[in-house]
This record gives structure tokens, C-alpha cells and sequence, in this order.
């Protein structure tokens, strides 16, 4: 795991690594300023009917409920909308960022990684959209926990670390290990592929250096899934 984190440092600062770091950043501050701007006063508007119970609004006025409104969407935001940009910078990084990231990673330190193509588009769409619905499930499921102090710390690593591994792996492998190969291989490094998962969502946390994570975490994944891949086959030789 180590050597993997090392070799997609190394590799991050290439032109051509660097040149990815925007893609996530950009396709999800995109997506989710779009979404505010066409949306946000539905949203208001939706909460304030729902809150508007005549007796509550005769006691607090139009003005004053329509103010809660508005703070209570922000804290819903608040909550809600740093797993959505996440999750979409993870998302836009495994779909575009990372078939890129697998061919430079090949050719330059595995040009004799044989491809058995186990994975398909189709397979790697259905990983994307499950992995992303049980996080964000799982996400809402949690958010109560949130009152209390240490697991509002702990459940973002954990949340974060299982996307993580769950998103990169498949795509990872998908073009050089058959779907055999590719089964071992997640029952085998089971524990750490979370560990790599774990160190990206740690850095993930960090302001500014989390801008940059999704482009280093699939390249550690890269890295990690294609040495173990070989180390699979010369066992199995």
C-alpha cells in the first residue's frame, strides 16, 4: 500500500496527471452551481409551505418563517451537499479521469501486465451508481449521529474511505484483470483496499489539498491493483 501511495505521488506531478486535477473540481462545482441556481428558490419555497402552519405563521409572520426557511435549508445544505460534491468529483474522476490514468499507468511501469478485460462499461456504470446510492444512503441514514461529537469526526472517514475503494477498484482492474482474478482480488485485499480508501478520504478533509485527491487516490488505486495483479499471477504461475 505504501509503495502505491509513493509511485502515485510520483506520477501525480506529471504533466499529464496534472493536467486531470481539474476535471472533478470544475464538472462538479459545475453541476452542483447549476443545480443551486435553478433550484434553490423551489427549494426555499417547498420548506416555507411545509412549515407554514397557520397558527406558526401568525405567531412568527411571513417575513420571520420565511427567514427560518431559508436557514433551515442551509443547514440541510450543509449537511447534505459536501457528500453530493464528493460523490460527484469521485464519480466525474472514475468515468473520465481514470481510463487515462490506467493507460498511462500501464505502459509506463506495466507494459507486460497482460489485459484479460474482465470489466465492461456496463459493469463499471452499475459499480458507479450503487456505490454512489449506498453512500449517500448511508450518509443519510447517519446524519442524526451527527449531535453527538465523535462520530460526526469518524463518519465522514469512514463514509468517504468505503466510496473510495468501492469506485476506484473496478475501474482500476476492469481492463487488465478477469472477472476471476478481479473477485480474488477484492476477497484477498479486502482490508487494504479500505486502508487506501482511508487515506484518500483523510486527505479529503483537508482544505485546498482536497481539490487534488480524487486524481492521487485513482492513481494509488491504479498503482495498488496492478501490482497486486502481478503478484497474483507469478503465485498462480
Amino acid at each position: 500500500m505504501n509503495a502505491a501511495l509513493a509511485a502515485a505521488l510520483r506520477d501525480f506531478f506529471t504533466p499529464r496527471m496534472l493536467g486531470l486535477v481539474l476535471w472533478p473540481l470544475l464538472g462538479a462545482a459545475l453541476l452542483w452551481g447549476l443545480l443551486a441556481y435553478f433550484f434553490w428558490g423551489d427549494l426555499v419555497r417547498g420548506l416555507q409551505h411545509l412549515a407554514t402552519v397557520p397558527a406558526l405563521e401568525r405567531w412568527l409572520g411571513p417575513g420571520l418563517l420565511h427567514g427560518l426557511a431559508e436557514f433551515s435549508v442551509a443547514v440541510a445544505l450543509f449537511l447534505i451537499l459536501p457528500p453530493l460534491v464528493q460523490a460527484s468529483a469521485l464519480l466525474i474522476t472514475s468515468a473520465i479521469a481514470l481510463p487515462v490514468m490506467v493507460a498511462f499507468v500501464a505502459a509506463r511501469d506495466y507494459p507486460d501486465l497482460e489485459r484479460r478485460r474482465g470489466g465492461t462499461l456496463i459493469g463499471s456504470l452499475a459499480n458507479a451508481v450503487a456505490a454512489t446510492l449506498l453512500y449517500l444512503l448511508a450518509w443519510l441514514v447517519c446524519l442524526p449521529l451527527w449531535l453527538f461529537g465523535l462520530p460526526a469526526l469518524v463518519l465522514p472517514l469512514v463514509l468517504n474511505a468505503w466510496l473510495n475503494q468501492r469506485l476506484f477498484r473496478y475501474d482500476a482492474l476492469s481492463e487488465h484483470a478477469s472477472r476471476q482474478e478481479y473477485r480474488r482480488f477484492c476477497a484477498a485485499q479486502r482490508g487494504r483496499l479500505f486502508g487506501l480508501g482511508l487515506v484518500a478520504a483523510a486527505l479529503q478533509l483537508v482544505p485546498i489539498l482536497n481539490l487534488v485527491v480524487p486524481v492521487y487516490a485513482g492513481l494509488s488505486f491504479v498503482h495498488f491493483g496492478f501490482a497486486e495483479l502481478r503478484r497474483m499471477r507469478a503465485h498462480a504461475a
